[in-house]
């Protein structure tokens, strides 16, 4: 699967902000709404290190100067919390062994690990964001109530009818972050997983806020996640406009209705991932 945050497709603009976008010509400009209670969700193409650095270097800048936001990451699933608070517990300030007790292997930890430097030697809450793939596959397949309990799905936001045009925009995502050739068939439950990860890492930021709501919280996760349009944000309407901050990290200038600021950087030289793509789906289809 083509992670959607890679891919920053033209945005179908139903919910936008109403907020300018600001291009960070510096790397330090997008720092500046943050410390207090803000709620900074800051985006990421998952492989470009550059980004990685610019976002830790601005985040450790803040932090020396005394701020002490929750840090929320959608690396660690939900259910490795406590394997965290474990590591935390028994080997204080080593980010390696944290991230061997409770990182999954896909991810490529050494771009994260300064971030769980900066929060163990700091002291700042860590929390684990994201939604399981054992649990997104289940919801990419049935519905709500296969994954979440009922009070789960109230806790949510996923108890009532999904928007249409949330639904829709989602579909659409998909489809085109997975180059247009899936069948129709799936993107009705892909775009179901996508949502359901965006609202647990907003439920997970909300409580974070909850414990500490002076000192704020940051997310760390995809572009595809914070978008504005889409993302968690559409999740978390209930804080004041004042109070989030959306920052995506990008290789290519995106729509300006997406992000509050962007910072950019030069692409990666991938290989082409549509074309990855299409040959596992011919080899699969061979294989049938």
């Amino acid at each position: 699967m083509i992670r959607m945050s890679l891919s920053l497709p033209a945005s179908v603009g139903l919910w936008g902000c109403g907020m300018p976008v600001h291009m960070s010509h510096s790397s330090s400009a997008w720092t500046e709404r943050l410390g207090g209670d803000t709620v900074a969700l800051l985006g990421e193409v998952h492989d470009n290190a550059d980004l990685h650095v610019q976002r830790w270097q601005g985040l450790k800048r803040i932090v020396q100067t005394g701020w002490r936001p929750a840090l929320v990451m959608e690396q660690f699933d939900t259910e490795r919390q406590a394997l965290i608070d474990g590591a935390r517990r028994s080997r204080p300030g080593d980010a390696a062994y944290l991230i061997e007790q409770a990182g999954r292997p896909e991810w490529d930890w050494s771009l994260y690990r300064p971030l769980i430097e900066l929060a163990l030697e700091h002291g700042l809450v860590l929390r684990a964001g994201n939604l399981s793939r054992q649990r997104a596959r289940r919801l990419v397949r049935g519905i709500w109530s296969d994954v979440f309990s009922a009070q789960e799905q109230s806790d949510l936001g996923l108890n009532g009818s999904t928007p249409e045009a949330l639904q829709l925009a989602q579909e659409t995502e998909v489809n085109e972050g997975h180059c247009g050739v899936l069948p129709a068939d799936v993107l009705s439950g892909m775009a179901r997983a996508q949502m359901g990860r965006d609202a647990v890492m907003a439920a997970v930021v909300r409580d974070a806020l909850a414990m500490r709501p002076e000192q704020g919280v940051v997310l760390i996760a995809g572009n595809g996640h914070v978008r504005r349009d889409l993302g968690v944000p559409q999740w978390l309407a209930m804080l004041p406009p004042r109070q989030l901050w959306v920052v995506g990290f990008t290789e290519m200038q995106p729509d300006a209705k997406l992000y509050d600021e962007v910072v950019l950087a030069a692409a990666r030289q991938r290989e082409d991932p549509c074309r990855q793509l299409q040959q596992q789906l011919k080899s699969k289809h061979q294989a049938l």
